[in-house]
C-alpha cells in the first residue's frame, strides 16, 4: 500500500528534509514531492514492523507531532492517486484509507467533485461543469472520444484514468532537490486577482534576492496557491520552465503571474501563495542570451543597487510599491 503524508504548509529545505529521512525510517521508498508532501510505499515494511499500512502511518503521525510538531494528514491507497485523493478528502490531521477492492474504490469516487483530481484546476473544472461533468463518477462513465473533444486527446485520456482511479505511476525514492522558497498568506481569504498578483511580485522579489545573494539561478518555477472551497481549503499546484536560467526579478516576475494566470482563479478566495525556485545552477556558469535591449541593462543596474540598499538597510529597504505592508 501508498502513503501520502501531507505536512499541512510548505516546509522550507532544512525543515522538508528532516520530515523526508523520517519516513525513511519507516520505508525505503519514500519519493520528496515538496514543498509539503510525500509519498511511501511500505508494501515491504509492513511485515518488519508488525503493522499494517494504517498503522504505519500512525506510527509517522505521532513521529512528526512529537519531533517536529505538525498535524500530518495520511492518505493511503493501492496507488498514489487513491492515497492522494484520500488524504485531502475531509479534515486534515487524520488517516483514511481506501481498500484495495474494485468496489470499494468505486464507492470512494463517487460524488467526488472533478476539481478534486489532480491537474484539474478551477478552468477546467468550469469546462467539466458546463458539459455536466461534475464528478469523478461522471467523468469516468464519459465515453474516451467525448473527453478528447472536450479537453485535448492526452488529456481527455488522463482524467478519465483519474476518474476511475487508475495510477500506473509507482512510488520513486530519491531526495529532495534543492530549492529556494518563499510564501506569503493572506490575513483573510483574498479574491482580488491585483492583490494576489502584488502577494506574487513580493515573492519573486524574495526569491530573486536570494539567488543573487548566493549566486545561483533557477530554471523552473513553482506556484502553489491554497484557497477556500467547499470541503474547507484545497490547494493546486502549477510549475513552468524557464527558457534560460535567472535570477532576476523581472522573469521571475512574469513568469509568476503567467502562472497565476494560467489557473483561471477568477474569484475565488486564496488564503496563501507559495513560490518555489528550483533547478539551480551556479550564477557564473549560467548562459544569458544577448540582447540589445537598453531597459534590460538599466533593470539589472538598477537590482543590482537595489540588492545593496537591502545587504546595508534590510530586506525591507526597497520593494516595489504594490507590495508595500506586505512582510
Amino acid at each position: 500500500m501508498i502513503l501520502y503524508l501531507h505536512f499541512g504548509a510548505p516546509q522550507p529545505d532544512p525543515a522538508y528534509h528532516r520530515l523526508l529521512d523520517m519516513v525513511g525510517e519507516f520505508t525505503p521508498v519514500a519519493q520528496a514531492l515538496p514543498p509539503d508532501a510525500a509519498l511511501a510505499d511500505v508494501s515491504g515494511s509492513t511485515r518488519y514492523f508488525g503493522r499494517d499500512a494504517a498503522g504505519l502511518a500512525a506510527l509517522i503521525r505521532m513521529r512528526a507531532a512529537a519531533l517536529h510538531g505538525l498535524d500530518v494528514t495520511v492518505g493511503i491507497g493501492p496507488n498514489p492517486l487513491l492515497a492522494r485523493l484520500a488524504a485531502h478528502r475531509g479534515e486534515p490531521g487524520a488517516i483514511r484509507t481506501v481498500p484495495d477492492d474494485p468496489e470499494a474504490i468505486t464507492r470512494f469516487l463517487a460524488g467526488l467533485p472533478a476539481a478534486a483530481l489532480p491537474g484539474v484546476g478551477p478552468a477546467t473544472a468550469r469546462t467539466l461543469a458546463s458539459y455536466g461533468l461534475r464528478t469523478a463518477d461522471r467523468i469516468a462513465a464519459t465515453p474516451l472520444l467525448t473527453l478528447q473533444r472536450i479537453l485535448g486527446a492526452a488529456s481527455g485520456r488522463e482524467l478519465r484514468e483519474r476518474a476511475a482511479g487508475i495510477d500506473p505511476a509507482r512510488v520513486v525514492a530519491g531526495a529532495p532537490p534543492r530549492t529556494v522558497d518563499a510564501e506569503h498568506r493572506f490575513g483573510h481569504d483574498e479574491s482580488d486577482a491585483a492583490r494576489q498578483r502584488a502577494a506574487l511580485t513580493h515573492l519573486t522579489e524574495q526569491l530573486g534576492a536570494r539567488l543573487r545573494d548566493e549566486r545561483q539561478t533557477c530554471r523552473a518555477l513553482t506556484l502553489t496557491v491554497q484557497y477556500a472551497d467547499r470541503a474547507g481549503q484545497s490547494s493546486i499546484t502549477r510549475s513552468r520552465t524557464l527558457s534560460e536560467a535567472t535570477a532576476h526579478n523581472p522573469r521571475l516576475r512574469a513568469t509568476a503571474h503567467a502562472l497565476h494566470g494560467s489557473l483561471g482563479l477568477q474569484r475565488a478566495r486564496v488564503r496563501s501563495l507559495a513560490l518555489r525556485a528550483g533547478e539551480l545552477g551556479d550564477a557564473a556558469s549560467a548562459s544569458r542570451q544577448l540582447t540589445f535591449d537598453p531597459d534590460d541593462d538599466k533593470t539589472r543596474r538598477i537590482e543590482a543597487a537595489a540588492d545593496r540598499a537591502r545587504a546595508r538597510f534590510g530586506p525591507g529597504a526597497v520593494r516595489p510599491a504594490s507590495t508595500a505592508g506586505m512582510r
